[in-house]
């Protein structure tokens, strides 16, 4: 494929797209130049959508004019020039421009995102899907159908169901007996992750729980506690059986640089839709390979967040595995015109010049973005839980 000459470009339009899922929403970002080329790229739902939405349309202002291949210039003006550090909103917004405007570049060279990040080092990208089933055996049986589907690892919660209204000691026999089924059930040559989704609050029982799923030999041990005590993760990590994978809900390489200096990682998880971008993540990564760390992206939105997620996996030596939502079954059905391709437990790498992906715009047209919240987990006493 050839090398194409750029015209010089400029950036006339921004808009943020949404997609309305019923439970939620995807928010497409879609970048306009000139030059009639244009890219897609994907914010994360941090809850306040509508205000990631409006924050894609507050830096439009910013971009408007500028060249959309200088990626580097352009994610400075966002983040540098909004002075205070970015949170969830901020960061999201920056991460679906920055992805789009790599979807433009590669378009404008003829070439796969991947071309401009060094090359393929790898011809396929193992995921794993994220599994359910609220009582051992559906949790056995969901497993089980993710394995007749071709993948070879999956992801679960470790937690019974209203785990939050147990005793302590009720929540590890239960989570004892949903690692035993889903193991006995999927087998040894398939990889399980284990996902608390950041809901302890004590470090000691993060400890414990990992110790009561060490003998179902889980692939990874994810974000059992907040993020905010890098410290209390640190110190977990050197009592842990099993690896500790981290970072959904971290941002840029400043973040990050924290987590590995406290040592408290053996997975990243970025997730490139939200952490700054393709290029920040490829950032985070080269720190993490410096350090003897893998990269396994939190990626459990849309499609475009999925193909900008391969570009990354395809050139990044030190990539694990790659969370995955099938493009292709319920909500997401028909979102993309050209989904990145799923094949037997692995995506298919595109070849296509920019991220390989067009949003369908007339399927989302009537879909809206619309108010969302997660839904509120209480304590027996009515204390607010962690979501």
């Amino acid at each position: 494929m050839p090398f194409c000459e750029v015209p010089f470009m400029k950036i006339t339009d921004i808009q943020a797209l949404g997609a309305n899922l019923g439970g939620g929403n995807h928010i497409y970002v879609k970048v306009m130049t000139d030059e009639h080329l244009h890219g897609y790229g994907e914010a994360y739902r941090v809850g306040p959508d509508e205000a990631v939405a409006a924050t894609v349309t507050y830096f439009k202002e910013w971009l408007i004019g500028e060249d959309p291949t200088r990626i580097e210039h352009l994610w400075r003006i966002m983040h540098n020039g909004s002075r205070f550090p970015g949170g969830s909103v901020i960061n999201a917004a920056i991460s679906g421009i920055e992805n789009a405007l790599w979807d433009i570049k590669g378009k404008a060279h003829g070439v796969p995102v991947y071309q401009l990040l060094g090359g393929r080092c790898r011809d396929k990208i193992r995921v794993y899907l994220g599994t359910g089933g609220a009582t051992p055996a559906e949790a056995a049986q969901s497993a089980g159908d993710a394995v007749k589907q071709g993948f070879t690892a999956v992801k679960m919660s470790p937690f019974p169901a209203e785990a939050e209204k147990m005793p302590w000691s009720q929540v590890l026999k239960g989570a004892a007996a949903r690692l035993e089924a889903v193991r006995r059930t999927v087998g040894e040559n398939v990889d399980i992750g284990l996902d608390p989704h950041a809901r302890l609050f004590e470090p000691y029982k993060a400890l414990e729980l990992a110790h009561t799923v060490a003998p179902y030999r889980p692939m990874f041990f994810e974000e059992p506690l907040r993020p905010e005590n890098i410290d209390a993760m640190g110190q977990l990590k050197d009592k842990l059986p099993i690896p500790l994978a981290t970072g959904e809900m971290l941002y840029t390489k400043y973040e990050f640089r924290d987590l590995i200096a406290a040592r408290a990682v053996d997975i990243l998880q970025p997730d490139l839709v939200l952490c700054g971008g393709l290029l920040e993540t490829k950032k985070i990564a080269a720190m993490a390979e410096a350090h003897y760390l893998t990269v396994a992206p939190h990626n459990p939105l849309g499609g475009a967040s999925t193909a900008v997620s391969t570009h990354f996996a395809a050139s990044t030596g030190n990539f694990l595995i790659l969370e995955y939502r099938l493009d292709t079954v319920g909500a997401n059905k028909n979102l993309l015109k050209t989904p990145i391709r799923y094949d037997d437990g692995y995506l298919v790498i595109p070849e296509t010049p920019g991220l390989g992906i067009e949003v369908n715009e007339e399927a989302i047209k009537n879909r809206p973005l619309r108010f969302w919240r997660r839904p509120l987990v209480l304590e027996p006493d009515g204390n607010v839980a962690y979501q």
